[in-house]
């Protein structure tokens, strides 16, 4: 699980409950929730395919599942590999399995006798796939946080032609206040503290999940070409910040 994810949706509770001072109950408006949410997903159902739709469970657990492989495992398999090659040759790769599906596929390539030229371009199709079927969600999620503000001033608006239309009735008055401030204020949280985090997160996998393949990918084409072990950890390494690249 994604540790920061869930520190980050905690405080968002507990921050949301201490504004309330306990009154909770002072901020809790069904109409609001039905125009805002009830907006929201109409919105989402209009915008996407009911196969992108289908599939916001997968994406929504992404965001609390890092992906489960480290740059650093990685290079140390690949550079493990490298010297299986350059004792026995690329055909000893043929006993090697691992977890990771595309470096699994890469291997498979190599050992076949796939020239690297062909394998950069098959494996760097995927990653363009990869990141287009990635990109879905993202922008699935970036559109609710754009909508989420604009449902919430819909019914603002709402709460406000209801006010005004029974300005005669001084009781009425209150409560269609409080649903126009509150639908605005749902529309808000849910922004902010839901769809955009929840986009930036996915975005950020993304792009983790392509270096990783884009490690893969450098690693098995300097393996094919021969590439001293040594010489293929330290390009490899060279893809990491600084701070990452230090490793014993």
């Amino acid at each position: 699980m994604d540790v920061a994810t869930i520190i980050g949706f905690v405080l968002a509770m507990l921050v949301l409950l201490g504004t309330t001072g306990g009154k909770v109950a002072l901020f809790v408006s069904v109409h609001a929730v039905i125009v805002v949410f009830g907006g929201l997903i109409a919105a989402t159902f209009i915008k996407f395919n009911m196969k992108d739709i289908f599939n916001v469970v997968g994406i929504i657990s992404k965001v609390f599942i890092p992906p489960k492989d480290h740059p650093h495992k990685i290079i140390s398999e690949l550079v493990d590999m490298a010297n299986i090659a350059r004792k026995d040759g690329i055909l000893a790769l043929e006993k090697v399995k691992t977890d990771n599906a595309f470096m699994q596929s890469a291997i498979n390539h190599s050992v076949d006798g796939m020239d690297p030229e062909t394998l950069r371009e098959i494996l760097t199709k995927d990653i363009e796939y990869l990141a287009e079927r990635h990109k879905v969600g993202i922008i699935m999620f970036d559109s609710m946080g754009e909508a989420a503000p604009a449902m919430g001033m819909v019914g603002t608006l709402f709460g406000m032609v209801e006010m005004l239309a029974n300005m005669n009735d001084p009781a009425s008055i209150g409560p269609a206040m409080a649903t126009a401030l509150l639908a605005t204020t749902y529309g808000a949280v849910v922004a902010n503290l839901l769809t955009i985090p929840m986009a930036i997160k996915l975005h950020h996998y993304s792009k983790e999940e392509q270096i990783i393949r884009q490690l893969i990918m450098d690693g098995i084409i300097g393996i094919q070409k021969g590439v001293n072990p040594r010489i293929l950890e330290t390009m490899l390494y060279a893809v990491l910040s600084a701070k990452h690249r230090q490793h014993s």
